[in-house]
């Protein structure tokens, strides 16, 4: 609908991006623009291009008015994310396809004052992935399919699916996602990029299309460590307008600045075994000969019980859901047909066809039975599931251990896209743990299996950026550069895999 919106009158009529050094801001930004125009039909990772975004470049240009890793650089948003101008937020639907509110979420703003260039939005998992447990990751109504750039019929996973390919591609090197419960980091570590889920309250809600307010933040993907840090220095701060955020100016600092190649040096760092497997050893074992060659000194901790955690967090997202998404859609300023879950659910049942034809909306209708935010069930669904994920889950862990921080594998290789069966994952890493406390969770790169990306997670305690940031630095510059997807059409079609799946010559 919204597809890449004026971008021919953005590459029309312009001069030729003279040579400098170093790129000026449109050189950055046009050349973006020219690989979203040529790479990006095959992955759908970009939803809409704002049609000022070489008007802003110029503009930076004539002012330089910023310093830093982040000005002058090309930035795409996740569609969930309201920014001032003619695009629509969809969060994916079509139902708000006219939700054009013309306001700049405090990260935006912040974005600019560091002088990024946001160049457009990024498909998604439709409505965040909070409609169907059947859905497909990377599918939505307004976006269609984003596909995965190291195979292109394997998933991106969701729910911040276009920003994770899009890096990947090329198209740019920084992204904002959002995350809930693995919505940065499963895509990060499955298109083979950095992705950092911060502490819930370092970065503004407020504007942001929801889902939980206990549990929902955005955070940076990018296609190095030292760029989220810097991308993480640019949205950190407090928002009047969300409460959460209170403490965050009290505790952001500049990121990048302080990021210590030899930061893994005598740090006792906790091994998840409970939480690792899915076709990831061999890479996984590799990783951790890196960090010991490094210096760290790694414990194993081969057990722990997340029981509490699955059997009460779903509840608080539904209880959340269907509060939080009402006061938004009541909040927005744009002629929009839905302004609670109820009209949600009604629109997608007027609009079958093209909302529901893949997959329904059971988790909304669950939702919408629910019975508030006063209600003694989700009160205590949410302080068991914190309580277990948080006090007596990572701070015990690193308490009982005598480690600064938890790695382990973030996910398993991606997954082929199913339209009849839904997604199908074999499995996946501790990253509930830091979603559930709210606590920062960073995924590196941490190798290949069969020819697709697994990455290698550092969870820390709440307010830790500072140090999983180091630490996965640290690690990246140890592993060295990591290969760039090849796009195939299938994993299978890969010289690595190809031949072995011929007969042996008779």
């Amino acid at each position: 609908m919204h597809k890449l919106i004026a971008l021919g009158v953005l590459l029309a009529g312009t001069a030729s991006a003279q040579a400098a050094s170093p790129p000026s801001a449109e050189d950055n930004v046009r050349l973006s623009l020219e690989r979203i125009a040529r790479i990006d039909p095959q992955l759908h990772s970009v939803i809409a291009i704002d049609p000022a975004a070489l008007d802003r470049a110029r503009a930076y240009d004539s002012s330089r008015r910023s310093v830093g890793l982040v000005a002058g650089q090309p930035v795409l948003i996740k569609d969930n994310i309201e920014m001032a101008g003619p695009l629509p937020t969809t969060a994916g639907s079509l139902a708000l396809a006219n939700n054009v509110t013309n306001r700049d979420a405090p990260l935006v703003a912040r974005l600019r004052s560091a002088g990024a260039i946001i160049v457009g939005k990024t498909n998604l998992s439709e409505w965040a992935n909070i409609r169907s447990n059947n859905s497909i990751s990377g599918w939505s109504a307004v976006g269609g399919q984003v596909r995965n750039p190291w195979a292109l019929d394997r998933n991106p996973c969701g729910s911040s699916s276009g920003s994770g390919a899009a890096v990947a591609a090329g198209l740019v090197r920084l992204a904002i996602g959002t995350e809930t419960d693995g919505s940065i980091t499963c895509p990060a570590a499955i298109n083979g990029i950095v992705g950092l889920k911060p502490t819930v309250g370092l970065v503004s809600r407020t504007h942001i299309v929801p889902i939980s307010h206990s549990q929902d933040t955005a955070g940076p993907m990018t296609a190095s460590v030292r760029e989220a840090a810097t991308l993480l220095t640019a949205i950190a701060g407090s928002d009047p307008a969300d409460p959460a955020t209170r403490e965050a100016d009290r505790h952001k600092t500049d990121y990048a600045v302080l990021l210590d190649p030899n930061s893994l040096k005598g740090k006792r760092i906790g091994v998840m075994r409970f939480a690792s497997g899915f076709g990831t050893d061999a890479a996984f074992e590799t990783a951790l000969a890196i960090l010991r060659q490094r210096g760290a000194i790694l414990v194993d901790i081969k057990k722990f019980d997340d029981s509490a955690i699955g059997r009460n967090e779903f509840a608080v997202l539904l209880s959340e859901l269907k509060a939080d998404l009402a006061t938004y859609l009541k909040s927005s300023p744009a002629p929009i047909g839905v302004r609670s879950l109820a009209d949600a659910i009604a629109f997608n049942k007027a609009n079958l066809k093209a909302e529901m034809a893949l997959f329904g909306q059971e988790t909304f209708e669950r939702a919408d039975k629910t019975k508030g935010l006063a209600d003694p069930a989700y009160k205590k669904a949410r302080q068991v599931s914190f309580m277990a994920a948080g006090p007596n889950g990572i701070d015990r862990l690193l308490k009982t251990n005598n480690v600064v921080a938890l790695i382990g594998p973030t996910m398993p290789p991606a997954w082929k896209i199913d339209a009849v069966n839904g997604d199908q994952i074999a499995g996946g890493g501790a990253g509930s743990l830091a979603a559930v406390a709210g606590y920062p969770h960073l995924t590196v790169p941490m190798g290949l299996v069969k020819g697709l990306p697994v990455g290698l997670s550092f969870i820390g305690p709440k307010w830790s950026e500072q140090l999983v940031l180091s630490l996965g630095f640290a690690f990246e510059q140890a592993r060295g550069p990591f290969p760039a997807p090849k796009f195939y059409r299938s994993i299978e079609e890969s010289p690595a895999i190809a031949p072995h799946l011929q007969p042996a010559p008779h």
